[in-house]
């Protein structure tokens, strides 16, 4: 079975503070896990969310203070959220602020009921995958622009005129960017023009192998070379050493243990869970998100990473 890089992925609108969110990114950074990435929400999908969202990237910032080595991102930003501009000043703050470790997700955006429920506007699917396209441009315009000089632009959506183009990440030319999804033609274009990594969430192997040959063709199209682009997948993990300990945790976070083992190649002990993902290694994952939706339980990030972790990296 050929390596894989594992990273921790959080979803904090369902409820998690940022202390919790930091006990996890340092028990992922100790671990040996690359990277600890986040959501980028405002309601909860679920239950109450209590004690209430967290913003993205302001976590971040903090979490990246409070950590030395771990990469850390978003799985993504919603280009709906934030102007790019702004955007980019806080992704190149947080670069700076964690020497930069920065991976920056950026999607267009699909929850309706909570721009509803924060007042941000909501447009149609084109829409919102035009400002998509308009935000990347802008961003790595900005990101891009020689010091000294500045940066115009002019689109359907934002204008930016006589920009300073600052502040720089640390990264040069930008931080590694990820995009992701199913989506069958303008995601993988998207992608082949911006994207260092792409990212299929919770799919499965006949849906991962075809986007990524979408994918492929696309930065082939692009003149990119093949291997430019790491090719990543996100799966709800629930391990245990035993069928007593994986069935805890499944009712740990409402799960059905029988839906999550049909769903994620993530279910099981780590054994089963070797033997699941080689066939998704074989279709091309590189790069494997854990969607811990635990945040207590810090023993399964433990767990997986000395039983699966050890034996695939």
């Amino acid at each position: 079975m050929s390596l894989v890089d594992f990273r921790v992925f959080v979803e904090p609108q369902q409820g998690a503070s940022y202390a919790d969110q930091l006990r996890v990114a340092q028990t992922a950074e100790a671990l040996g896990y690359s990277a600890f990435f986040r959501s980028d929400h405002y309601v909860a999908m679920s239950g109450d969310g209590l004690p209430g969202p967290t913003d993205s990237w302001v976590t971040l910032g903090g979490i990246a203070r409070e950590t030395s080595s771990i990469r850390l991102g978003t799985l993504v930003s919603s280009a709906t959220f934030r102007g790019p501009g702004p955007l980019a000043i806080s992704v190149a703050q947080v670069d700076d602020m964690s020497d930069g470790r920065v991976e920056f997700g950026l999607g267009a955006g699909w929850f309706e009921r909570e721009h509803r429920a924060y007042g941000i506007p909501f447009p149609s699917l084109g829409q919102r995958f035009d400002r998509l396209a308009e935000q990347l441009d802008i961003i790595t315009g900005l990101w891009t622009t020689p010091a000294g000089r500045t940066f115009d632009y002019a689109g359907d959506h934002y204008t930016l005129t006589d920009s300073p183009a600052l502040p720089k990440p640390v990264q040069r030319p930008h931080p590694p960017i990820v995009i992701g999804g199913l989506g069958a033609t303008r995601t993988p274009a998207l992608a082949a023009k911006f994207a260092a990594e792409f990212n299929v969430p919770f799919a499965p192997l006949d849906a991962v192998r075809t986007q990524f040959g979408r994918v492929q063709a696309a930065v082939a199209s692009a003149g990119r070379s093949p291997g430019s682009v790491v090719f990543s997948a996100s799966f709800v993990v629930c391990a245990g050493r035993d069928t007593a300990e994986i069935t805890r945790r499944a009712a740990a976070i409402g799960r059905d243990l029988d839906e999550l083992r049909e769903n994620s190649p993530l279910v099981g002990t780590p054994g089963e869970i070797v033997d699941r993902l080689g066939p998704f290694t074989q279709a091309g994952v590189q790069r494997v998100y854990l969607q811990v939706l635990d945040l207590a339980d810090l023993d399964h990030l433990e767990l997986f990473a000395a039983e699966v972790m050890r034996q695939l990296v």
